[in-house]
């Protein structure tokens, strides 16, 4: 394999992930304002940003340290939103597994959902192409993305420090939430998951710490994997 198919791989990749600059754009800096209107410092944030890399992780982290709740509760709400990063590595070990452990590393750091959803495509469609393609496609999709998401965070951050206090954005982060998940409501499984999820949130809102929406994510995530599950039985 040559270095000219291994940069031509990568460039194919930065093109096709290049457009999702303009949604991490947004919210990269809606994070910096906000994070900042919560009383961090732009040193905080940013290592917020760098360390996390994952943007609905991070609003409900922020989210639930509003709300002083333990660091505990704090890891665990974060964790809980970011579980499908756990089914998109599984989805790519089979393409990326037999890189080495340094290229591996990169690659778990840096997965966001449009790398993830533009290399499954691209590898299904090519799967004869090395580990090594593979890989460089991978990394170039998700470079655009990384990048902005650390220049809009500081962005948002340095901005947020110049707010007078009397502006108040907390509104912002329901608003972000509902400006991620909408777009992800494209199946009868994806639509009762939310559902699911919204009414035991609600009934279930007298716990401490926002613990019930854990509660709900859980029971959101076993009701659309059942109907998925329903769904394709029917169809075989």
């Amino acid at each position: 394999m040559t270095a000219t198919t291994t940069k031509s791989a990568f460039w194919r990749g930065f093109r096709d992930g290049f457009p999702f600059i303009l949604g991490a754009a947004p919210f990269g800096l809606l994070f910096g304002v906000l994070a900042t209107e919560a009383g961090l410092n732009v040193a905080q944030v940013m290592s917020m940003g760098v360390l996390v890399i994952a943007g609905a992780s991070q609003f409900t982290a922020l989210s639930q340290m509003q709300e002083n709740a333990p660091v505990i509760m704090v890891l665990a709400a974060a964790l809980a939103v970011n579980m499908r990063m756990a089914m998109y590595s599984a989805a790519l070990a089979p393409h990326l597994g037999a890189a080495p452990l340094w290229q591996r590393a990169i690659a778990a750091y840096i997965l966001v959902d449009n790398a993830y959803a533009v290399s499954a495509v691209e590898f299904d469609r090519r799967p004869e192409q090395s580990t090594a393609t593979k890989m460089a496609f991978y990394i170039g999709c998700a470079v655009p993305v990384w990048v902005v998401w650390y220049g809009a965070t500081l962005t948002g951050a340095l901005l947020g420090q110049a707010i007078p206090p009397e502006f108040a954005l907390d509104f912002a982060v329901p608003i972000a939430f509902l400006a991620i998940v909408a777009p992800m409501l494209r199946t009868i499984a994806h639509v009762a998951a939310a559902l699911t999820s919204m009414v035991l949130g609600l009934a279930l809102a007298f716990l401490p710490y926002s613990s019930g929406l854990l509660i709900a994510a859980a029971v959101a995530m076993i009701v659309g994997a059942e109907i998925e599950r329903r769904m394709g039985d029917r169809f075989k």
